[in-house]
């Protein structure tokens, strides 16, 4: 049996897996099968082809794979929303649930806001704290109500 095709079919397509993904995870499983195919074209006995693939693609994952990622990842931006939860954002335009109007800004970026109750109205200027994020509006709440809130509690 020919098992450097085989091993070489092996290489092929964990290759087109990583191309379609991106994940980082396939190649390095692609080098152990490199590996074996090696082994293969030198005619060593299949359990020690076998061995080498799961070695050499195990070392490879845990040694070079955080590297790797470090390196590709370090200029993405996060822009996951919750981090924003606990922040504090300043009312642009008056906040009146029922009325359905209101604009807060935070870090330079103008955003719909609402309030945490319907019926509290938080006038512009205010500075308030980002209780959560609902769609693309923020869920505020005047610093003043949460300090009230706290005396209530203690």
């Amino acid at each position: 049996m020919n098992y450097v095709a085989i091993w070489l079919v092996v290489l092929v397509i964990l290759l087109i897996i990583e191309m379609v993904t991106m994940g980082l995870t396939t190649i390095w499983f692609a080098g152990g099968a490199l590996a074996a195919a090696l082994l293969a074209l030198a005619d060593m006995p299949v359990a020690l082809q076998l061995l080498a693939f799961l070695m050499i693609s195990l070392i490879l994952l845990f040694s070079t794979r955080p590297l790797a990622l470090n390196y590709f990842n370090r200029d993405r931006v996060k822009t996951n929303v919750d981090e924003l939860i606990g922040k504090q954002a300043i009312v642009l335009t008056e906040i009146n649930n029922l009325k359905g109007s209101g604009k807060a800004s935070l870090n330079g970026m103008e955003w719909s806001a609402r309030a945490v109750s319907d019926t509290e109205i938080i006038p512009a200027g205010t500075v308030v704290n980002i209780r959560a994020i609902q769609g693309v509006k923020l869920i505020v709440e005047e610093k003043a109500m949460i300090k009230e809130k706290e005396n209530k509690e203690a």
